[in-house]
Order: structure tokens, then sequence, then C-alpha cells
């Protein structure tokens, strides 16, 4: 427990990844009458074989700490922060957080895919040695993902979406991981299948693309090295297409209900207040029309299990400026409530007012028309 007026150094590191070599910084907190303030300050860190260390300056010959990474778990993307993006998160076997943020996609996908190598490696008794993939990568260093995948959508020259029987099951709206590199390289997105790989694992990371099946379900879910596949075997869809899966469906399998079948609307990144601690929480919404259904999940934990959903036919949505204890949580702004025909009341905070602002319109619209 924090005693008030004291100045710490956090279980908790936050890093920005520079080009070469690495930028840190660490959270400093100031526990001020039970109020966290979060500051940033610049070091510079290396990945070795079993840690990652950080030093005050460049030319420092030893190293002000170190992160160790056996035991240690990685979560990328990591949503636990609203306003900041590509961040990634590494936990040590002693429970301390880590958060990373890197200046451009790729710095991302190749940091996390090293030291996700240096832990698997560690696990297995071996020694970790980096294989460069810098040389065949050379993407531009701001790649527009959201125009990306417009162009994959393209109805003429996109991605072409199938119907593919698979294990006694029929996926409707889907196509496979090497159709996806396939594209990207014919029309010169990526110049080579690293690069399309790396484009593709961007696509899949921040929500646009979703895995289908087992193939692709375990390479997201198990820390492979690329969690997108370059395989016939792995299939995935279009976030928003009207994808569904008809036949046998196991336990770890998405249970196809009829709340599952509408058309996705919207999604993206929401704080919501709990019901019972009344705490708050990101949490990822899928707004679905037909029926109006809007489902919550775990962000770090994909989109198997649905922690929750709201029926929304017949409910009402409203900006709001006050919400029963958001301000012990520092919540302030941009909030909004939605009251289901049942008369259950759920509080939610956007990013932005605009952001807010296209929520409501979203959810008006599908409580009005959906079933």
């Amino acid at each position: 427990m924090y005693c008030k007026i004291h100045f710490i150094l956090s279980t908790h590191s936050f890093i920005y990844l520079g080009i070469e070599p690495l930028k840190i910084v660490l959270e400093y907190i100031v526990v001020l009458q039970g109020t966290v303030l979060n500051s940033w300050k610049v070091m510079w860190v290396v990945l070795a074989d079993d840690a990652i260390e950080f030093y005050k300056k460049k030319t420092d010959n030893s190293p002000k700490g170190m992160i160790p990474l056996k035991g240690a778990t990685l979560t990328s993307p990591c949503q636990d922060f609203t306003k900041r993006m590509l961040v990634f998160k590494v936990r040590s076997a002693k429970n301390q957080e880590h958060f990373f943020q890197a200046t451009h996609l790729e710095e991302r996908e190749l940091w996390v895919k090293d030291i996700k190598r240096a832990i698997t490696c560690l696990q297995g008794g071996k020694k970790f040695a980096r294989k460069s993939t810098r040389r065949s990568i050379r993407l531009p260093e701001n790649v527009n993902l959201s125009e990306l995948y417009v162009l994959m959508k393209d109805q003429d020259k996109g991605v072409k979406e199938l119907k593919v029987e698979k294990d006694k099951r029929l996926f409707n709206h889907c196509f496979t991981g090497n159709t996806v590199i396939d594209w990207l390289i014919s029309e010169r997105k990526a110049r080579n299948r690293p690069e399309g790989l790396m484009l593709a694992t961007g696509l899949l990371n921040e929500g646009f693309l979703l895995p289908a099946g087992d193939v692709s379900k375990d390479g997201a879910e198990k820390g492979a090295e690329c969690v997108f596949l370059d395989q016939t075997e792995a299939l995935y869809y279009f976030a928003d297409s009207g994808f569904f899966c008809e036949g046998y469906s196991s336990d770890e399998d998405v249970i196809m209900k009829e709340e599952f079948r509408g058309a996705i609307v919207k999604q993206g990144c929401l704080l919501k207040q709990g019901h019972r601690r009344k705490n708050w929480k990101v949490r990822k919404f899928i707004l679905r029309d037909d029926p109006a259904y809007i489902h919550y999940y775990d962000p770090t934990k994909g989109e198997n299990d649905p922690l929750g959903s709201i029926h929304l036919r017949g409910s009402v949505v409203t900006a709001v400026e006050y919400v029963p204890d958001a301000k012990r949580y520092e919540v302030d702004g941009n909030l909004f409530e939605i009251i289901t025909s049942d008369e259950i009341h759920y509080y939610l905070q956007a990013a932005t007012a605009d952001e807010r602002k296209d929520w409501i319109k979203a959810i008006q619209s599908v409580s009005k028309t959906g079933k």
C-alpha cells in the first residue's frame, strides 16, 4: 500500500522505442493523497540474451537497471492506455509490468518478435541470438493501416472473400493467410513476404483482420514469432464483414449465437464502468446490427469469449457530463450512457468528443432499426 507524499520508482515502466538505439522511458510515481501522477524520462535500452537492460545515457558502461526475461510474458498490442498507440507490455516473473511504446508499426513488430524469441529461448534452455530482419524489411516509417484496410476490402481489386469448408465447418466471408500476403505483394504494398507478414501482423494486432478457425487462432494466441500465418490452412476475415461459421463448434471456438450474426457497424476501445466495484477499465466494443447488440471484450484476450453483451433494441443513449464515482478514478469528459429497455444503465467514456458523438450516433441508429 502506498503512503501519502512518497516519491518512488514504480514497478511499471513506460518505454518509447527509438529507431536505433532503443529509447526507454521509466515511469516515476508521485503518490499524493491517493492520486497517482505519471511522468516520463528518456533512457537507453539494450535487448540482451536474458534481459532488457536500460541506461541513463548511451555512453554509460553499466546499466541503471534491467528487466529479466526468464518467465516473462509479452502482450501486444497493449490497450491499457486509450490515448497511446503502438504500445506493448512485458510482465516479468515477479509480476512487474513494463510498458513499451514504439514510434511506428514496423519498429513495434520487430521488437515484439525479438523479445518473444528471447523469452521462448529462455523457456527452452537455449541462448537467444538475434536474427536480423531489418535488411529484408524496409517499410515506410508511417503506414496508414486504415487506408490499407479499405483497399483490401475493395470488391473489384481487393482480397476476395470465400466460403471455406474445414473440419466439418463452413466458414463464410473469409480468406487464407497466404492470399493476404500474395495480395500485398501484387499491389506493391510489400516488396516480399517478410514485409507482407509485417503489414498483415499489424492489421491483425490493430483489429482490422480477425482469425477464424483453430490454425490462425493458435498462431495468434500461443506467442508465435509472427502472429499472422502465411499459410493456406490459416483463415482470417475482415472485422466488419458478414463472417459467420456454420456446423460443429467446440468449446474453444466462437459459439455462433443469433446475436453474433449481425453485420458489424462499429468497433473500438472505450472505458467502461463496472457494475459492482464501479471501477473503470478499457474494453473493446463491437457493435452489430440486425440483431442489435454490442459485445465487449478484454482487449488483451481476443474475441473468443465476450465479457458481456448489451441488447440495444429500444435502448436510449445520451451524452452525460456527470457519472457517480467517475472523478474518483480520474475519469472526466466525453462520457455517455446507455439505458436498455430493461432499465439497466451502462456508463462509458470515449477518448475524444468526436468519438463520443460517433458512438452515440451509431448506437442510436442500431437501437431503432435492429431486432
